[in-house]
């Protein structure tokens, strides 16, 4: 209504997938919230293609991962990556084979080492994955969505924000403990706040959608998510979830894009233009991702180049670890390095997973730059070049789709709300998965003797996990966190995978499931560890 004023905890800018999964977090653990996009509706470009594993072990806590995986490609269906030669219809130079969902989820079923996530991968559209996070949020109590509503402008004013926005009917004010921009590249939060962006741009690319209804079902090469050229053209074309639409990547003019979706189709077919446009690739971090009471996530924190599929994920996971520490702030028992920890933590992962798409990048631009005209020639000459260009591609592109290690083995160094170990670190910037209970490290998916996942008995609090009996001094820790307010639950574990351990009884893990201390007794100090893990102890 014009010129009214509402009071929600927090204003959140930007209703993309991260936005609207921030809104669902707070909202789910009681924080009143309203999201603001100055959209009138969602958008309708794929923009990003899956949810990583870590994102869908997010969603399963959530209790939407299921409906996440009806709404987007079907999980019998695999996840193929080709480098072809100029058609879908000839054999490919290069084929990557990856499993379905479901052929994962079998793997998982058997496994348990802890190497493993919970949830493999989905991929779903942006246009897909928006509606059913926003249907969710709309219908939890506290959150108020409320598109058509644009940012002007923001002021702190001591305890608050107070936020300026324009909406159909004339100007409103929000006022709020917190606003987060989840704004975009764009951001005009971040703008705002005077924050840089500091990085590299790239190739500057169009992108294209196109519906075509039988062409998946025409594709000779073999069917999969990602089918590449080689050529001058660094042509990319991406089946989206319901394999009837197809986003399309070039180094060409926006108006050869529709023929050059024949052109690679390799045999007639009818299809729509729905959108061509350009973007640029970049590799970028914002200098902070917080200032007083405004935080930032998301793109308007950092760019990273699709490669790897890093985007939206690493922005659901600003928003997983923002929501809790808003939320123990709100609620009372977070202590002042609780939110300080939020640009640590997170814009060390931005940083790094910036490092880790500039490097899948490096990978992809390897076997590009050897493409040679003559490939296309069936001669000596042509099949030497197919060879020295499938030799670097086969090592070189398994970077962009091998990285398990990046989605879910990173680590919170050097956060105020962890426990430093001494000895060697484990890396926690390779592409390959190890499973580690390394402090800061996500605590790794094990199935219980029962059947059951971890995972699935573990809330959102803080979690003392034992392997024997409780000891007075794991009663005293308890005893800490009560006195704190801090909820804290005592969990019992039984599994087989005791490797997974690596000769620990005790893990305290905050609300997002990251170890805080490990070790055989929990320590003398009861009252220091609580205080850190809380954000109450000392921030060096």
């Amino acid at each position: 209504m014009s010129g009214g004023v509402s009071r929600p905890r927090v204003l959140i800018v930007g209703g993309g997938p991260v936005g609207l999964t921030l809104a669902v977090e707070l909202g789910q653990q009681g924080i009143t919230c309203e999201l603001i996009d100055k959209r009138a509706t969602l958008g309708k470009l794929p923009k990003m293609e899956r949810c990583n594993a870590r994102t869908m072990e997010n969603f399963r806590r959530a209790g939407i991962a299921d409906r996440i995986r009806s709404a987007g490609l079907d999980n019998d269906l695999p996840m193929d990556v080709f480098i072809c030669t100029t058609t879908l219809q000839h054999p490919p130079l290069l084929h990557h084979p990856y499993p379905s969902v479901n052929e994962l989820k079998a793997r998982g079923r058997a496994t348990n080492d802890g190497s493993l996530p919970l949830e493999p991968y989905q991929l779903i559209s942006q246009y897909t994955l928006e509606p059913v996070l926003k249907d969710v949020a709309e219908n939890l109590s506290g959150v108020t969505v409320s598109f058509g509503n644009e940012l002007v402008g923001f002021q702190e004013r001591g305890d608050r924000v107070v936020a300026q926005v324009r909406a159909a009917d004339g100007m409103r004010e929000v006022e709020a403990d917190y606003l987060v921009g989840c704004d975009g590249g764009s951001s005009t939060v971040r703008r705002q706040l005077g924050v840089e962006l500091r990085g590299e741009s790239r190739l500057e690319m169009r992108q294209a959608l196109f519906r075509c209804d039988d062409l998946f079902e025409r594709i000779k090469v073999g069917k999969g998510r990602h089918y590449h050229f080689a050529d001058d053209r660094h042509t990319f074309l991406i089946v989206q979830d319901d394999t009837k639409h197809f986003s399309l990547h070039a180094t060409v003019e926006a108006e050869e894009m529709p023929a050059l979706f024949e052109e690679i189709a390799g045999v007639p077919i009818d299809f729509e233009t729905l959108y061509v446009g350009t973007w640029t690739q970049r590799l970028m971090v914002a200098d902070t991702y917080r200032a007083g009471r405004v935080f930032l996530a998301g793109d308007s924190a950092h760019l990273v180049i699709p490669t790897g599929g890093l985007g939206m994920n690493t922005g659901a996971g600003d928003a997983v670890d923002l929501a809790w520490k808003l939320a123990g702030t709100i609620h009372g028992w977070g202590g002042p390095h609780l939110l300080a920890s939020y640009d640590t933590e997170r814009r060390l992962v931005g940083a790094r997973n910036v490092a880790s798409s500039t490097k899948a990048t490096v990978g992809r631009r390897r076997w590009r730059d050897l493409y040679e005209p003559v490939m296309a020639q069936d001669t000596p000459e042509g099949a030497a070049a197919r060879a020295r260009l499938v030799e670097v591609a086969d090592e070189a592109h398994r970077i962009s789709n091998e990285l398990l290690g990046i989605e879910c083995g990173y680590r919170y160094d050097g956060s105020p709300l962890v426990v430093e170990e001494a000895g060697e670190k484990p890396d926690a910037d390779a592409f390959a998965y190890t499973p580690s209970t390394w402090p800061g490290a996500r605590f790794p998916h094990v199935w219980l003797r029962d059947g059951s996942p971890l995972q699935d008995d573990l809330g959102r609090q803080y979690t003392l996990l034992h392997t024997d009996a409780l000891t007075p001094a794991d009663e005293a820790l308890a005893g800490e966190f009560a006195r704190l307010g801090a909820p804290l639950a005592t969990y019992r574990l039984d599994t087989e995978a005791t490797a997974v351990l690596e000769g620990r009884t005790r893990f305290l893990l905050r609300p997002d499931l990251h170890v805080v201390w490990r070790g055989q007794a929990v320590p003398a100090d009861t009252a220091g560890l609580a205080a850190r893990a809380t954000g109450h102890g000392p921030a060096d």
